[in-house]
């Protein structure tokens, strides 16, 4: 398929610039839980994914993770391409939750097209700016919101996209989207479960009570 039905400004597009991001869009595909990028020394390119769903995520010098935003179908992934934009000054890693197909926009093409064309770059300021919006939304919810609530919330998130009250997820990873200890995470969810909100077996949680999840989550 072309990555015409997939690059969200496409028909504001002209002729010339539509075929240089058809010629220069180079199809891949990732498998679940392979690394697809690994800081600005990679700068692979512009990703436009077609299916699947990846997660963006910083690591701390202590090995600590926290997501910071993940991406789905027809999302657009400028931090991939982050080595030709200057003024970037973290370092972003992005990994495959799902089997996940793409296209990848060569760094140097879409620079080009970027200095060319206004509206290639406006809406590539749009992205960075909801991207850093999405940033700021997780520090406000890490400095200001109890992990309490933010637990709630990351559960009923992860039931909406996997389509199911039946979470196939360990503490160790909700602990690395949610920056914070695995232990951090058994304590909370074993209270959850006390509460009579979740039920835990091994390697999963199912959501008992959604609607006390809802309230403690607001």
């Amino acid at each position: 398929m072309s990555i015409s039905g997939f690059f969200p400004i496409w028909d504001k597009l002209n002729p010339a610039e539509r075929e240089t991001l058809e010629s220069a869009a180079q199809p891949r595909f990732v498998k679940k839980g392979t690394l697809v990028y690994n800081g600005s020394s990679d700068c692979i390119g512009l990703f436009v994914i077609r299916s699947g769903q990846l997660r963006a995520y910083i690591l701390s010098d202590e090995g600590r993770e926290v997501t910071i935003y993940r991406l789905f179908e027809r999302d657009i992934c400028l931090f991939s391409a982050s080595c030709m934009m200057s003024s970037i000054q973290f370092e972003i890693a992005i990994e495959a939750e799902k089997d996940t197909e793409l296209w990848v926009i060569p760094s140097a093409v879409y620079k080009s097209l970027m200095e060319h064309s206004a509206v290639i770059a406006n809406y590539t300021n749009e992205i960075m700016a909801s991207r850093f919006s999405e940033v700021m939304w997780l520090i406000e919810q890490i400095m200001w919101k109890s992990f309490d609530k933010r637990l709630a919330a990351f559960l009923l998130e992860e039931s909406v996209l996997e389509e199911s009250d039946a979470l196939k997820i360990t503490h160790e990873k909700i602990a690395n989207h949610m920056g914070t200890a695995r232990e951090v995470v058994t304590r909370m969810l074993n209270y959850f479960q006390s509460e009579d909100m979740i039920v835990l077996t091994r390697g999963e949680i199912e959501i008992k009570d959604r609607k006390r999840l809802e309230k403690l989550s607001q």
